[in-house]
């Protein structure tokens, strides 16, 4: 746990992807654990991970995260020091992931990761969001629909 003074996450989000609900349409999300090492979990409580380019994916039965970039933690001996984008193997019940993959397989969907935090126990989870992906007409829709809500509801706000 982080001391007061020290900049270390304790819990809380480690890593966002912003990107992901513009260029997805997110219909499901789920919380999945993830592997990791002691180097990657210390690297993760400095905060300064990266989920902007990575997606989740089926291998072998199992779901694994792919690109994410955790960095290398400075203080690690090289011998114990880890991959920055080596795939992460993620921890949900067996007959979720199959459920999951077939919806990959099938459906066209995607598994995009949300966010990167640390639950109130310590354990390093990832917000996936279950997603298809969106045509340019239909971000530019979604755009104007922010938009005229928005609009509407300063409008509601200035009446009232």
């Amino acid at each position: 746990m982080a001391r007061a003074g020290n900049s270390l996450i304790s819990h809380g989000r480690v890593a966002e992807n912003r990107r992901a609900r513009h260029d997805y349409s997110i219909e499901e999300t789920i919380e999945a654990g993830l592997i990791l090492v002691g180097t990657e979990v210390k690297s993760l409580r400095t905060g300064r991970a990266n989920i902007a380019d990575s997606y989740a994916g089926p291998k072998s039965g199992e779901l694994y995260l792919y690109n994410a970039y955790i960095p290398d933690w400075t203080q690690a001996v090289k011998a114990f020091a880890h991959e920055p984008r080596q795939p992460r193997k993620l921890l949900v019940h067996r007959r979720e992931a199959r459920r999951l993959i077939s919806a990959i397989n099938k459906d066209g969907m995607t598994l995009v990761p949300l966010y990167l935090y640390f639950n109130d126990r310590g354990f390093a989870k990832v917000q996936l969001g279950l997603a298809k992906g969106r045509k340019a007409h239909d971000k530019r829709q979604a755009i104007k629909e922010r938009e005229w809500n928005r609009d509407k509801a300063r409008v509601l706000r200035d009446k009232g």
